[in-house]
């Protein structure tokens, strides 16, 4: 096998079967192709055809699915998602195969999956994420092409594109009506915003909605019209509320949080961007809550108001949206019940497409008009470059996210990780897998203190001005290592299983199965 040194050093394939020819990430910005040839599906709609029908076999039979095609999926009901497995069950029974499986991002609750692998009904997987024992056993070799990783971002841009055709798409529905209008502000399963469904809806050859909640005509608003709605069934549920979301996610006084945290903070006064109308997105993880409840703090004291926050939305920004700290919210993926209840309720609490949010090939994706960005790491190296996606033997169980698409977005992104996490130091010589290069990454926020990257010349100044202590990254690491040892090194076989694309199709690593 050919190989080529890509923009991080890493060894990228010419070639690899069952996904063809592979282009090396070129960094930053380099990597555009300008040609799309996909567009938003056409048809002629049949008045007499009723798109209610009465099963999930009946849908599929309609939609023309047949071995060798592409089904797609949404996770915007996370571990709780019941139409992942249900779907692929009555397809499995019906004796169709070698499908490959587009899901936005799979969780826990598909492992359910790996026996239809086994079998050969999947043999092919593209997502942002993968857990579990499905992420474990992708990671030992069993399917059958190697998986495509990629980013929310560059999930919408390889759809619109047409890099990612979609043969039928499969979409859970939380309130739908018998023409196709779904939402997900309501309804036993509602989840809020449905921004990685709607670009599938638009660009599949057949959508088939599945629902659990059938209202009267019109359902509006409505996320998806029933435009871009070919099947309705309607089903005993859809997914479990408790896997979707937990009441609301709560902060929880860790104290390891509440020094990464406070150095977060820090650093976002000291950036310069701290001003009124700023912009911003935080995660759902324990340290980056604990920024969005300081930051919150420290916003009320200064009298310093936001103009938007982004990304996945949880309770702490719907509070700051309606105390006037924030004037809107831009929301992808809503995490929790305050969240899906905002965006029901509140105007300036809008829904986006994952396009409109990441996607680098329009003219002003969301995560450009970021100031910050907080973004968790399992792993730092020393040229800053950041994995999210494997732990430090190559298995993978996590997602990129959108984490390679807000970091270059951002003026200032900020990775927030403890220094050592399970008696593994996270900042090492070479991460186990880049999902996001070094050149995108600004600040590293640890409980030991703060590094910068030294080509923000500019952030190093102002925070010296501020007085904020600033650690080179290779003395985080010497610390890390000093607490737990230097870890071996994992040998890996020359078998790929997954590919991550950076945001733009180019690849920036690959996952090979240990040795």
């Amino acid at each position: 096998m050919n190989y080529n040194k890509n923009a991080v050093g890493r060894d990228i394939p010419e070639y690899l079967e069952g996904i063809g020819e592979l282009v090396p990430f070129k960094g930053e910005g380099k990597y555009l192709r300008t040609e799309r040839k996909a567009s938003p599906k056409i048809r002629y709609g049949n008045r007499s055809e009723k798109k209610l029908l009465g099963s999930i076999e009946e849908a599929v039979k309609k939609s023309g699915l047949k071995d060798g095609m592409t089904i797609s999926f949404h996770h915007h009901l996370r571990n709780g998602d019941y139409v992942v497995n249900m779907v692929m069950k009555v397809i499995a029974d019906m004796g169709i195969k070698d499908l490959t499986l587009a899901p936005s991002s799979l969780s826990p609750c598909h492992d359910k999956l790996i026996p239809l692998i086994e079998e050969g009904v999947i043999t092919g997987i593209q997502s942002s994420g993968l857990r579990g024992e499905l992420g474990e056993k992708i990671s030992q070799g069993i399917l059958k092409k190697p998986c495509i990783i990629r980013s929310h971002g560059g999930r919408a841009r390889a759809i619109e594109d047409g890099e990612l055709h979609i043969d039928v798409a499969f979409l859970a529905a939380p309130a739908c009506d018998e023409y196709g209008n779904i939402n997900g502000r309501e309804g036993k399963a509602a989840c809020g915003s449905l921004g990685y469904a709607i670009v599938d809806a638009q660009y599949a050859d057949c959508v088939i909605a599945i629902t659990d909640n059938l209202v009267p005509f019109p359902n509006i608003p409505a996320s998806i019209g029933m435009m871009y709605v070919d099947y309705v069934v309607e089903v005993d549920a859809i997914g479990d509320p408790k896997g979707i979301v937990s009441g609301s996610i709560r902060f929880n006084d860790n104290p390891r949080d509440l020094l990464i945290a406070n150095n977060a903070v820090k650093a976002i006064k000291a950036s310069g961007l701290y001003k009124d109308g700023f912009r911003f997105q935080t995660g759902a993880a324990g340290s980056t809550l604990a920024v969005a409840k300081l930051l919150r703090e420290e916003m009320k004291k200064d009298g310093i108001k936001a103009s938007m926050a982004l990304g996945g939305i949880t309770g702490y920004m719907v509070t700051m949206l309606e105390e006037g700290l924030i004037d809107g919210i831009y929301d992808t993926q809503s995490f929790d019940l305050d969240a899906v209840r905002s965006i029901r309720e509140n105007p300036k609490h809008f829904e986006q497409t994952a396009s409109s949010y990441a996607n680098p090939n329009n003219p002003t994706p969301a995560v450009n008009t970021l100031d910050f960005v907080l973004l968790g790491a399992l792993e730092v190296d020393t040229d800053f470059n950041v994995n999210v996606m494997t732990r430090s033997d190559g298995v993978i169980n996590q997602a990129v996210g959108g984490h390679q698409d807000t970091a270059p977005g951002a003026e200032m992104s900020l990775i927030l990780a403890p220094l050592v996490r399970s008696r593994n130091p996270i900042v090492k010589d070479k991460v186990t897998t880049v999902c996001t290069p070094g050149e995108s990454v600004d600040v590293i926020c640890t409980d030991y203190g703060i590094s910068v990257n030294p080509k923000r010349q500019d952030l190093i100044e102002k925070f010296q001005k501020a007085g904020i202590e600033l650690k080179d990254i290779k003395e985080l690491q010497e610390m890390a290592e000093k607490l737990t040892g230097k870890p071996e090194e994992v040998e890996f076989s020359d078998e790929v299983v997954a590919v991550v694309e950076y945001r733009d199709g180019s690849i920036i690593d690959v996952i090979k199965k240990e040795a």
